[in-house]
């Protein structure tokens, strides 16, 4: 069995609490479905409260790092070469509809690279965590990439523009020349979970645009840390930023990024 660092530790501690409120709160929400307003602003209120137990949390245990986060924005800490990348709730349309897919993840950054994640879905109480060259978990199981070689036997997770979020119009040829490609898409509203799932092999690839640093950095390590490959659509250095990730195991990343290359090019000379 692996044992969590020090770090990690603190990292799961945080989510595991954060993760106890918003499960707490995730069986108001069918209540609240009667009413137009009471929903969204309830998940709002719910979204805070899990940001505040973990800042709270991580706070205490590392008084001097910085932050990252979703609600809150970037805070300073006193220690400038260590920042928590922190989303309280990924996957906040799915909380609010009671479809219980989301999670809590966060990332440890140390001098701008990552060096630790936890992605928590506390639903199924699956913990994912990772460290810089330790390996990747699920609770206390190694995880591991797909090993599938062939893109027709490959399930591939996406997110889709919605209103007023994405470029449409750039999105449906990618997903047209996947489409035709592949063995089944999954689009289930959280990018933290999918990255998760592709390092424990549930899904052989995931592509999307437009996402935020703390949807992906957690995720994106753990890729890796699981044996795959993380870059943007195009094929450049891990997309730290979110505007372009595409995330597969080593044999099918290269024919996905073609794929979603290509028909990006035939969009641009359409």
């Amino acid at each position: 069995m692996a044992a969590r660092s020090a770090i990690l530790n603190v990292m799961t501690k945080a989510a595991e609490k954060a993760g106890r409120a918003l499960v707490r709160d995730f069986g108001e929400v069918e209540q609240l479905q009667v009413s137009r307003k009471g929903p969204a602003d309830f998940v709002s209120a719910a979204d805070r409260k899990s940001e505040n137990i973990i800042r709270e949390e991580l706070s205490k245990a590392r008084p001097s790092f910085g932050f990252l986060l979703e609600e809150g924005g970037s805070v300073a800490g006193s220690d400038p070469s260590h920042r928590w990348i922190v989303d309280p709730l990924d996957g906040t349309t799915n909380f609010l509809h009671g479809l219980p897919h989301w999670a809590i993840t966060i990332a440890l950054e140390k001098e701008g690279e990552i060096v630790a994640g936890v992605v928590y879905e506390p639903v199924h109480d699956e913990m994912f965590w990772t460290e810089k060259g330790a390996g990747a978990f699920l609770n206390h199981t190694r995880l591991r990439v797909s090993a599938r070689r062939n893109l027709p036997d490959a399930l591939i997770a996406t997110g889709i523009p919605f209103k007023g979020h994405g470029d449409h119009a750039a999105y449906l040829p990618q997903l047209q020349a996947v489409m035709g490609e592949v063995a089944g898409i999954r689009r289930l509203g959280a990018a933290a979970l999918d990255l998760a799932y592709v390092a424990a092999g549930r899904f052989d690839g995931f592509f999307e645009t437009n996402l935020k640093p703390w949807d992906v950095a957690a995720g994106l390590l753990m890729v890796t840390e699981a044996g795959g490959f993380a870059t943007e659509i195009g094929g450049g250095k891990v997309p730290q930023s979110g505007a372009s990730v595409l995330a597969a195991n080593s044999h099918l990343h290269l024919p996905l990024g073609t794929l979603l290359r290509n028909a990006g090019k035939k969009k641009a000379a359409g």
